[in-house]
């Protein structure tokens, strides 16, 4: 699968997405998070990580620009870096604070607002694209290389989640 659309209906679908991809995610994994603020970007990043087994506080990096944080995928330790570019003054700054180290070398890089990295992010396996719509968010996922695709295979969503 390659692309899925649907609606979130409200903050348990969204919980159900997040629990979702953190039973689908691999080393090397890339996910790009796109919406307005407050479309649930850091929302669905913290039901992520929670559902891959992180047990504490999940903050939002927007000051930091990343937090670190390490999960078990398969009872192996794999670091999941949680990006929010938001604050970001410029394109440069990606590299010049050495971000690009961090993705593939079987590290998880989840990133909010990858577009104020310019041209200068590596290219994302999978992309979301979160819009309020109503009382709820309209949801895509587009899957960008063969890592991407085969996650999106693995997370049996349905509609209406």
């Amino acid at each position: 699968m390659r692309h899925w659309k649907d609606y979130l209906k409200d903050e348990a679908g969204t919980q159900a997405l997040g629990a979702a991809l953190a039973r689908a995610l691999a080393p090397g994994l890339s996910i790009h998070l796109h919406g307005d603020l407050g479309a649930g970007k850091t929302f669905l990043t913290r039901a992520l990580l929670h559902a891959a087994g992180h047990p504490g506080r999940v903050k939002s990096p927007t000051y930091t620009l990343v937090e670190p944080y390490t999960i078990r995928l398969g009872g192996q330790p794999v670091e999941l870096m949680h990006f929010d570019l938001y604050r970001m003054g410029s394109p440069e700054e990606f590299i010049e604070a050495g971000f690009r180290e961090h993705f593939g070398a079987g590290k998880i890089c989840v990133v909010e607002w990858p577009e104020q990295a310019g041209g200068l992010l590596p290219s994302a396996d999978i992309e979301v694209f979160l819009t309020a719509a109503g009382d709820g968010r309209a949801v895509e996922l587009r899957a960008h290389s063969d890592l991407g695709a085969s996650c999106l295979e693995k997370l049996h969503l349905s509609p209406n989640l």
